[in-house]
């Protein structure tokens, strides 16, 4: 996204998420300033996080992540964002490992994630379309 940006991040036994995104934000910052010649910080105020506490709510989480440029409008569909990972989820790129054992244990293949995200995209409009709808009975 222009102004923002996503991370699922795992942390392991004795890991820091928060030692390293401030590690990664200062390294990023410094190299940055060296070959713009900028001075100062670049990100402003606190990463936000999200603490998961289930397998379901990861599996939203990531589908609000690959959906979120196309809610901003600033794609039609998920897999027009080049940023994004949504292409290897859904197979139409070699999928890395860590999409893989995120995505095997709840979908059968790319097809069936892409089937998540397309029922997430229907429920979210149905209730504009509904007014839109003539009542047959």
């Amino acid at each position: 996204m222009p102004n923002h940006y996503h991370l699922v991040l795992r942390q392991e036994m004795g890991g820091s998420i928060s030692r390293c995104i401030q590690t990664l934000f200062n390294a990023y910052t410094q190299g940055f300033n060296k070959v713009t010649g900028h001075k100062g910080t670049l990100f402003q105020g606190e990463a936000r996080r999200v603490l998961v506490e289930s397998d379901q709510q990861l599996l939203h989480l990531i589908r609000y992540i690959h959906l979120n440029p196309v809610a901003a409008g600033m794609v039609e569909r998920a897999e027009e964002w080049s940023p994004s990972d949504y292409v290897e989820w859904i197979d139409l790129r070699k999928p890395r490992d860590s999409v893989v054992q995120i995505r095997k244990p709840y979908f059968e293949n790319g097809d069936s994630y892409a089937e998540f995200v397309g029922s997430y995209v229907r429920e979210r409009d149905y209730p504009r379309v509904t007014g839109y709808l003539f009542d047959e009975s």
